[in-house]
């Protein structure tokens, strides 16, 4: 049980390497088992952080893991989309950005003393993000394939299921992006001070 959070984390980490091959195969068996992969992997996203504080299990190298686990996970499985055209780059863009912003910003912080908390922003920005993507996954392996503007996805009219929720999923990506400017500007907002302050003289 101790070490069942960091396993988890380093599970996730490892499932990133087969779940971008098959998004990569661009196929519809590929593509549903990249949903199923995707979907067990987001789960022990909200399970390693719940077995850490539940069981006081929290470690360094547990929140090394888990945070390096959800930023590789979600930005590699965004990017492969990415190639195969079911997302556009500037989406990937947006959200990649931030996430460099933050870790940047939580550094610094961290170089002080100061401890920048997750936002709600960024919290509700983690769950638009991955229903998304995982939404994207099952349409694509269900041939959904819509047009719809922005470049999020290209095809005919939608007229069965996998169409509809392939548009759905390309809204929820949209707020995501909506949400991350937000939780940017968020964690901006906390930690401007450390920002602001003068450098240290050597």
């Amino acid at each position: 049980m101790r070490n069942l959070p960091n396993i988890l984390s380093i599970g996730r980490l490892l499932a990133t390497v087969p779940l971008v091959v098959l998004v990569l195969i661009h196929q519809p068996a590929a593509y549903l088992g990249a949903t199923g992969l995707f979907l067990a992997s987001s789960v022990t996203d909200t399970l390693d952080g719940r077995i850490a504080r539940r069981y006081h299990l929290v470690s360094r190298l547990g929140v090394f893991l888990d945070l390096t686990a959800d930023k590789v996970f979600a930005s590699a499985v965004l990017i492969a989309l990415v190639q195969v055209r079911a997302v556009p780059a500037w989406i990937a863009i947006v959200i990649i950005t931030r996430e460099f912003l933050v870790t940047g910003l939580r550094s610094l912080a961290a170089a002080d003393g100061v401890v920048i908390p997750a936002g709600r922003w960024g919290k509700q920005k983690t769950l638009l993000t991955l229903t998304a993507m995982g939404g994207i996954l099952l349409a694509m392996g269900l041939h959904g394939r819509t047009a719809f503007p922005l470049g999020l996805s290209t095809g005919g009219a939608a007229r069965y299921f996998p169409d509809y929720l392939l548009i759905v999923a390309n809204v929820l990506l949209l707020l995501a992006v909506v949400w991350t400017i937000l939780s940017a500007v968020e964690y901006l907002r906390q930690g401007w001070s450390v920002i602001a302050d003068p450098a240290p003289q050597k």
